[in-house]
């Protein structure tokens, strides 16, 4: 296994829209799993997607109650019109974090790393770092769901005058 480059904000992998995947079982995408955990791991988040690492394709990660899970070509719906304003922070943009608002209960679906179809619910956190890694895929960077850009600051910043709490 091995630590990707992360992409950082103004690369333009992060702005395009990522290509399904067929068959999610090949030997080269259980490998790029496998590194997407540890790079997520290695670098403390609780979610990432392939375009993240440079890879342009319908993959994310996130780390559920089961430990670390993958969801190729997701789809991600909000189950009601409950919204709520949550810090947000990204691997692609460090030190910074911003208020987002997100639908506080997704359906979602798509296919396992076996290609088998797979789906559940999520809500609270679990929600929005599905959305937030879905955005992903579609170029969607959490800076562009902002509504008051005077609720975006640095951690270091936000910390020290108690807000920007993830």
């Amino acid at each position: 296994m091995a630590i990707l480059k992360i992409a950082r904000l103004g690369h333009p992998v992060l702005l395009g829209r990522a290509e399904p995947v067929s068959d999610p079982t090949t030997p080269d995408l259980r490998r790029l799993l496998k590194d997407m955990a540890e790079t997520m791991l290695d670098a403390q988040g609780v979610g990432l997607a392939a375009p993240q690492v440079h890879e342009p394709i319908r993959l994310i990660l996130w780390r559920g109650a089961e430990g670390v899970q993958a969801l190729f070509n997701p789809l991600v719906s909000p189950l009601d019109a409950e919204v709520e304003e949550g810090w947000e922070g990204c691997l692609s943009i460090p030190g910074l974090r911003g208020v987002v608002p997100r639908a506080r209960r997704v359906a979602w679906s798509g296919l396992g790393p076996d290609g088998a179809p797979v789906s559940g619910t999520a809500e609270g956190l679990a929600a929005r770092i599905l959305q937030h890694e879905a955005d992903h895929l579609d170029g969607i960077l959490y800076l562009m769901r902002m509504r008051d850009l005077s609720r975006l600051g640095f951690v270091e910043e936000l910390s020290r005058h108690g807000g920007g709490q993830a």
